[in-house]
């Protein structure tokens, strides 16, 4: 699908980071007609993706693209050359049982990729810090973009990437895809319609906060691009570990054995707190009607009496981070308390002191602790449906749906980019009152903290690039 509106803002390779542009060489030529999912798909209602960042969840995000009617795959980027070649194979055995021409091109400089003009859309996987980055200079490209939650690293790039995206009139979806899923829309709207009466507080369980990066150097392999890798980030702090990137194989294939730990340091990532936080506090958020604004105030764990993180919001409702099932209190999830009753949520799973509010297709099984076998087989099979490409760890194909539908439509998808500022601003806000190690104050209307400089020149509130990185 072209893109009806030219973005208002065009940029080059040469403007990115100095370099002269490539040119558009090696553009996949498109047929009048492709097949999709068994259907004839015509030009006109085509989107054609390509994918920054091909880790984990970049394959787990092509899984459920593929599944969606009128989408074709044309490229990948990645800065490890061994993940550029299994997405390319992966992608062209797809192309193949589609019925499409077999080609991907794959790109180590995500830059060359944006300068494609047969490009719709790009959906990016990469580490947090280069979501800001990754999006801005996609819409400044006339791309519209799924960017995997949360957001943005920072406080400030996240009002950086909304700003751009309605400068350039863009279509943002943020992979926040409990938004998508049927139990979570129903418990938003059982608070919203007043089901449980006023909602007083809430818990939403989520996880630690990062801790100081503590794993041993090593040497960085030849298939990966640290220096790039690293991009806006400062490398005093930190250093190349396999557990960060980890490692996959072409021959024999095998694929990564955990997630890129960059999730739970500091220095490179902003924990659960942001991790599980960009799902939980998000569907929080959205049921207490805070889409788009946030809490005024953050206490941190630990200060004064409080046994939890607390957000307190000017309507009056406190959220913490604190268990929401009593005995499982690992289990990430949402319970709100009204003054009429409870309901409580998780993924496949809802629940209420009033039965009669959970419809039965989406009550689901309220979360048990697995045994290791259930454990391994789960693994297991999920791993086979994602090599096979036709499912993911996380199953996001209406979230991808309602993506590629705005994408045709130009209308606010359900994750909106305006969505995932407000939620990434409070995971941002989280972990600054956390390692400041005391109560901050937000304004949520300005954006700003209230009376605290020491906040307000916080890392998470914004850093200066690493040259010649520049966020705007």
């Amino acid at each position: 699908m072209k893109n009806k509106k030219k973005a208002d803002s065009g940029i080059s390779r040469r403007k990115f980071l100095g370099m002269s542009a490539a040119g558009l060489t090696g553009l996949t030529i498109l047929p009048s007609y492709v097949m999709s999912n068994g259907v004839r798909v015509a030009p006109s209602d085509r989107v054609v993706v390509g994918f920054i960042g091909l880790g984990q969840q970049g394959l787990n995000d092509f899984g459920s693209f593929a599944g969606v009617p009128g989408v074709q795959v044309v490229a990948g980027c990645d800065v490890d050359s061994m993940k550029n070649v299994r997405f390319k194979r992966r992608v062209e055995e797809w192309q193949a049982s589609q019925g499409m021409p077999q080609r991907c091109d794959t790109y180590e400089h995500y830059e060359e990729m944006l300068e494609r003009t047969d490009i719709d859309a790009v959906a990016i996987a990469t580490p947090d810090h280069w979501h800001a980055l990754n999006t801005i200079h996609a819409c400044q490209t006339g791309k519209d973009v799924y960017v995997q939650k949360p957001l943005s690293f920072t406080i400030k790039e996240a009002m950086e990437i909304e700003r751009v995206a309605r400068d350039t009139n863009r279509v943002v979806q943020v992979g926040s895809q409990q938004r998508s899923s049927g139990e979570f829309q129903k418990a938003i709207e059982l608070v919203q319609t007043g089901a449980i009466g006023h909602i007083e507080k809430i818990y939403a369980k989520v996880g630690d906060p990062p801790a100081p990066f503590d794993l041993p150097k090593e040497q960085v392999p030849a298939n990966l691009n640290w220096n790039k890798w690293i991009g806006p980030l400062h490398d005093d702090n930190f250093h190349y570990n396999s557990d960060l990137c980890p490692p996959i194989s072409i021959d024999p294939p095998a694929d990564e054995q955990l997630w890129g730990a960059w999730r739970w340091y500091r220095e490179v990532g902003n924990g659960f707190t942001a991790d599980w936080g960009a799902h939980m506090f998000d569907i929080a958020q959205a049921a207490i009607g805070m889409d788009g604004s946030g809490p005024s105030e953050i206490i941190p764990k630990g200060y004064g009496n409080n046994e939890y993180l607390a957000f307190k919001y000017l309507n009056g409702i406190v959220m913490t981070e604190q268990p929401y099932l009593e005995d499982m209190p690992n289990a990430q999830g949402v319970k709100f308390f009204g003054t009429d009753g409870w309901i409580e949520v998780g993924r496949g799973y809802l629940g209420s002191s009033n039965e009669d509010l959970v419809p039965e297709d989406l009550a689901g099984n309220r979360p048990r602790q697995m045994t290791q076998e259930e454990r391994r087989a789960m693994f297991a099979a999920m791993q086979a449906a994602r090599d096979a490409g036709g499912g993911s760890f996380e199953i996001s194909s209406p979230h991808m749906q309602n993506f590629i539908d705005c994408v045709r439509s130009r209308k606010t998808p359900i994750a909106s980019v305006e969505v995932g500022a407000s939620t990434s601003i409070t995971c941002c806000l989280g972990n600054i009152a956390t390692e400041l190690q005391r109560p901050v104050v937000w304004n949520p209307a300005t954006r700003k903290f209230v009376d605290d400089p020491e906040a307000a020149n916080h890392r998470l509130t914004h850093y200066e690039y690493r040259n010649p990185y520049k966020l705007s």
